[in-house]
């Protein structure tokens, strides 16, 4: 197995605090809402605390149908949220998973970046692309500009 690490972030106009309860604390409720074009369901199984699981089921015609995250951390109080992708979308058979390591921090005029330290756990000898690596930054950051749009047409 080996570990491959990347770096990358994501600046939006939304305060760190909003866009860490939409993402973490209630994203339950808001992707669906805000990806209803993607994504069908969000369940939380167990209590949401460390070792918890969400599953995001996906709607009909996308490549993938569910994937599920368990939850390694978070800290309301400085915005960090760690999970991993443990099963589903682009795991197949030669990535084992991917841990994500968020924090959302502030910038100017109230705005925040999230940064994001990516750990792909590939199975066997096998050597993620920067193509593959790069297709799964596109779809987190898609995730991340739908919940933005959402936060921004919905302020309250």
């Amino acid at each position: 197995m080996g570990v491959i690490t990347y770096d990358f972030e994501v600046t939006s106009p939304i305060s760190p605090a909003r866009l860490f309860k939409a993402l973490v604390l209630e994203g339950d409720k808001v992707y669906p809402r805000a990806a209803p074009h993607a994504i069908k369901s969000v369940e939380l199984q167990e209590d949401g605390k460390l070792g918890s699981i969400v599953k995001i089921n996906f709607v009909e015609g996308l490549p993938f149908q569910n994937v599920k995250h368990k939850i390694e951390g978070h800290d309301k109080d400085n915005f960090s949220y760690n999970y991993s992708l443990i099963e589903g979308g682009p795991l197949g058979d030669k990535i084992e998973k991917i841990s994500y390591e968020n924090k959302f921090v502030a910038a100017a005029d109230g705005e925040s970046v999230c940064k994001s330290l990516m750990k792909f756990y590939t199975v066997g000898d096998y050597v993620i692309t920067e193509d593959e690596i790069k297709a799964h930054i596109g779809r987190t950051e898609g995730v991340y500009k739908a919940i933005e749009t959402y936060l921004l047409a919905n302020p309250h």
